[in-house]
This record gives C-alpha cells, sequence and structure tokens, in this order.
C-alpha cells in the first residue's frame, strides 16, 4: 500500500505574522494539509515538523532525515503547503533536492499542484518554484540587511547578545534596542580596562599594568564570573579591551558569515574582518570607558604585538599538537626562557591547575613509555595472531560449506526447469518452487558475502595493526640523531594518537622535577571486522 509523508516548517514570514496575532503556522498547515490528503484518499502514516527556519539544508535536520528516506524510496508522495517549504538554499540544495524527488519516483503535492516527477513539464515547474523561492529568500534577505544597518545608523543595537557590561533593553516609542550600562558588569569592565594601563598597587605603593593572561587570572582568583559563568581567559579579556561598544561605538561587517566548500561540503565560518570591511557608528547607549583610556589599551596591545606571525617561525616544540593536559583538555604549550632555564611544557589554560614540566623530560619519558609499549604490544600481538588463525580457519570452513550449498540450488534450480518443461510441474508449481529456491539461493550469497568480508577483515587487521611496530621502532632509533623540533613533530604525530599529561607537586620546589604521569595512545589501525 502507497504512504505519504506531511512535511511542515516555519519560515520567517510565519514566525513574524505570528507575532502580529496570527494563529500558529504549523497547525494551520497541519490542518489543512489532512484535509488535503482525505480529498485524494492519501495513506499518511508520517508527518514531520521542522521548527528551525534555516537557509540550507545542513541547517535543518528533519530535511536531512526526510531526504534520506525519499532517497530510499520509502515514500510515494510528500505533502507541503508550497514547494518553497523545502528549499530557500542555494542551486546546489536545490539541485539535490530536485534530483532526489526524481529519481526515487516521488511526488510533491501542494494544494494548488501535484508534481509528478516523471513528467517533465511537472520537472521544470518545480525547479522554477524552487529559482523563485531561493530569489524571493534573497530580496527578503537584503531587505532585512539594509534594515538592519540603517537601525546601526540610527545608534541602535541589533545583536541578539549584548556584549559584557551592558543589557539590551527595548526603546519605548520606536522600533528597535539600545544598549543600558548593567552596574556591576559596568564596573568590571572598568577594572579590566585600569589594569590594563595603570595596574595595580602591590605593597611598595608601586604599580605596574597587567597582561591579558594575567588579568584573566586576578579576575578568576577574586571569583568575579563571566556572563556564561564560565572561567576568564587570555582571550575574553582581549576582546573587551578591544571593543569600541564601551566607548560609545557600533560596529558593523566585525565578523559576518562566510562560505567555503571543502570536499563537497558547505561550512559556514566567521574570520575577523579587515578594516575596510569594518564600521564603526555613533550609538545612541552610554559609554563605560573614556576614550582616552581606550586608546591607551590600543596602543598597548598593538605595541605588545609580535613583530613575526607564528605561523610564519620554524616549529620549535617537538609535542606540538600531542601532548594535552589531562586536567582540562586543552593542548600543552612550550615556553622558552632567556635567561639559560631549560623549556618547559605547560598548560596556559588561565583557570587549570595543572604543573608545568621541563619540555626534554616530557620528551624522554614519551620516549620509554613508546619503547615499554612496543615490546608488550609485539607480545600481544603474536598471541592475537594465533587466535586469529584459529578463527579464520573456521570462517574458512564455514565458507566451503556455504559454496557447496549454492552449487547445490543452482542445480535445483536448473532441474526445476527441466521438470516444468517435461510437464511435471505446472506453472503454479514452477514459480512456488522458484520463489522458495531464489530466497534460499539470496540468504547462502548473502552469508557467502559477510564470511568473505570477515576473513579479508582480519588479515587486513593482522597486516594493518603490525605495521605500527616498525614506525615505532625507527622513530625510537633516529629520534635522539635528529635535531629539527619539526622532523621529530612529524614522527611523533605518525604513531601518536595523542598524550595526555598530569602533574600535581611543583617539582622546583620538592626535588620532584619528573613527577608527573603521561598516557601515550598510539595510532593503532582499527580492526574492521
Amino acid at each position: 500500500m502507497e504512504q505519504y509523508v506531511i512535511y511542515l516548517r516555519k519560515s520567517r514570514a510565519d514566525i513574524e505574522a505570528e507575532l502580529h496575532g496570527e494563529s500558529e503556522t504549523l497547525y494551520r498547515h497541519e490542518t489543512a494539509l489532512l484535509d488535503l490528503a482525505k480529498r485524494h484518499k492519501l495513506n499518511i502514516t508520517e508527518i514531520y515538523k521542522e521548527i528551525v527556519s534555516g537557509e540550507t539544508i545542513a541547517d535543518r535536520p528533519i530535511m536531512q532525515h526526510l531526504l534520506s528516506e525519499v532517497e530510499d524510496g520509502k515514500w510515494s508522495g510528500v505533502l507541503v503547503m508550497e514547494v518553497e517549504r523545502l528549499a530557500r538554499g542555494d542551486t546546489m540544495d536545490q539541485g539535490l533536492i530536485a534530483q532526489t524527488f526524481k529519481f526515487s519516483h516521488t511526488k510533491i503535492i501542494t494544494p494548488n499542484k501535484i508534481y509528478n516527477p516523471d513528467n517533465e513539464f511537472d520537472e521544470e515547474y518545480f525547479e522554477f518554484g524552487l529559482f523563485m523561492s531561493r530569489r524571493e529568500y534573497k530580496v527578503i534577505n537584503r531587505r532585512l540587511q539594509r534594515g538592519r544597518l540603517a537601525s546601526i545608523k540610527e545608534g541602535k543595537y541589533v545583536g541578539n547578545t549584548p556584549p559584557y557590561g551592558y543589557i539590551r533593553q527595548k526603546l519605548s516609542n520606536e522600533k528597535g534596542y539600545i544598549l543600558v550600562p548593567e552596574p556591576n558588569q559596568a564596573e568590571i569592565v572598568k577594572l579590566i580596562f585600569n589594569l590594563y594601563t595603570s595596574g595595580i598597587q602591590d605593597n611598595h605603593s608601586n604599580t605596574q599594568p597587567m597582561g591579558t593572561t594575567t588579568i584573566a587570572r586576578y579576575l578568576n582568583n577574586i571569583c568575579i564570573p563571566t556572563v556564561k559563568g564560565a572561567p576568564w581567559s587570555e582571550a575574553s579579556v582581549r576582546e573587551i579591551l578591544q571593543n569600541p561598544t564601551y566607548i560609545g561605538k557600533l560596529r558593523w561587517g566585525r565578523r559576518a558569515h562566510k562560505k567555503q566548500i571543502k570536499n563537497g561540503q558547505i561550512y559556514m565560518s566567521r574570520p575577523k574582518a579587515s578594516n575596510s570591511d569594518l564600521y564603526l557608528y555613533d550609538g545612541k547607549h552610554e559609554p563605560i570607558i573614556d576614550k582616552s583610556i581606550f586608546f591607551v589599551a590600543q596602543d598597548i596591545m598593538h605595541s605588545n604585538k609580535r613583530s613575526v606571525s607564528p605561523k610564519s617561525k620554524p616549529l620549535q616544540n617537538p609535542l606540538a599538537g600531542i601532548v594535552m593536559c589531562g586536567e582540562c583538555g586543552h593542548y600543552m604549550t612550550r615556553r622558552p626562557y632567556s635567561n639559560g632555564y631549560p623549556d618547559i611544557l605547560l598548560c596556559t589554560y588561565t583557570h587549570c591547575n595543572n604543573i608545568s614540566s621541563q619540555l626534554t623530560s616530557v620528551e624522554e619519558t614519551i620516549l620509554n613509555s613508546l619503547k615499554d609499549w612496543v615490546l608488550s604490544y609485539k607480545i600481544k600481538c603474536k598471541s592475537n595472531n594465533k587466535s586469529k588463525k584459529s578463527n579464520t580457519s573456521n570462517l574458512e570452513t564455514s565458507l566451503n560449506l556455504i559454496n557447496e550449498q549454492i552449487k547445490k540450488l543452482n542445480l535445483q534450480i536448473d532441474k526445476i526447469h527441466d521438470l516444468l518443461e517435461q510437464g511435471v510441474y505446472t506453472v503454479d508449481d514452477f514459480l512456488v518452487r522458484s520463489k522458495k529456491l531464489s530466497y534460499e539461493l539470496s540468504e547462502k550469497i548473502s552469508a557467502q558475502n559477510k564470511l568473505s568480508l570477515q576473513i579479508e577483515n582480519i588479515n587486513k587487521s593482522n597486516l594493518n595493526q603490525e605495521s605500527i611496530i616498525p614506525k615505532i621502532e625507527h622513530l625510537l632509533s633516529v629520534y635522539n640523531t635528529i635535531q629539527s623540533p619539526k622532523t621529530k613533530n612529524d614522527m611523533l604525530k605518525q604513531v601518536l594518537e595523542k598524550v595526555t599529561y598530569v602533574k600535581h607537586k611543583n617539582g622546583r620546589w620538592h626535588n620532584s622535577p619528573n613527577d608527573f604521569e603521561i598516557v601515550i595512545y598510539p595510532k593503532i589501525p582499527k580492526s574492521q571486522s
């Protein structure tokens, strides 16, 4: 029996209409489509509802699920209010939807028209509807962006989340919102700028400006919460210091969405805008920071910038991207010293209590752990290979038995054709017997394929899992002769997924510099059986 599904989705216009007092959109559409199904005597077995108003299929999980079912041929037709509800994305999304419905021969049923993908004219009409839907979306989006920009030029705040130190307040006599200082947070913003530009007095009445990392630690130590309750970080402090909102300005174009295609998939990112893309406008809100203090902070930040980008410097840390903090999960960082003290490896996350160690000590411990691991792994592989050989032998015996059964079934199928020709079987008898033998043959072939794949995966698994042994042995034999940290890093990444590091006792004061724990995670190829 044919089965049909209803797909409901709210558009941006629906949401705006509901705000103006119209009844709930999905309920109205559901009632209308159920009535449509009743008139056409369609068997509805599922109703899907999409609450998000996403531009692309990637933003709409229910649509992704529906397309997967349409592709599998589960539905004879999909009921929607109009084809625009299916897609307003770019040509790639529209092409995907059109091809999925066409090749699965799935109808699209609306109150105004039934689209049969096997009909050439319906196909063109459907594709044209998707095109017009996309065009309408772009017109609406341009209108919205123009409206947002006009609001910013009027000094209104158009974002959903206000910056730290402010709350968003609705204007009483006109549309839009402005920012209003939140007294407690505003004092913290002033404190951050004061610590960065002037510092705090010590016991000798001396003051020295603090860096962003030191300010983050200071705020965490005196238990000042962020908006979300997370600990302060260097990045969150830096964002406040660079934000011109605190001197009464509003930013436009700071982090616009950018689309990129990687491996055929569309990804959205929000890179920082260049100076030519960023615009500042006077806001209606009250400034928290004096302009003179703000620009002093910008001068300090500009003077502290590295003259050479870190990406352009050669790698100096052989453990970069390998050793992770076992306390907070962040990657450990190398910190060099200019006074002859050895480089250390530390977690730079301001709220983490993990203690640093000398980088060479951690490096040496990792090599010793790899040496111990590869010795035990070779023994384990020998033991596993014996077990796998026995298992493979049993599977091959079963496979040979199934091969013989397949041969017999093929002979039986040939024989029933002879019996039909000889008049021993009627046509009905032949069909019954043929269906039974075909089913049995299908079951045996499926079992044959499954056993063959198991044997192949076991053999591959043996080869793949043992391939890491010579890699580690080669690394151990040449590692200490290599001068380049980059080469060492590349070799370690070939054999290690990661290394976790934990240290709770400060070795500098307790004569135990190597009192830390590491756990290595070698790159063992996974078995596919």
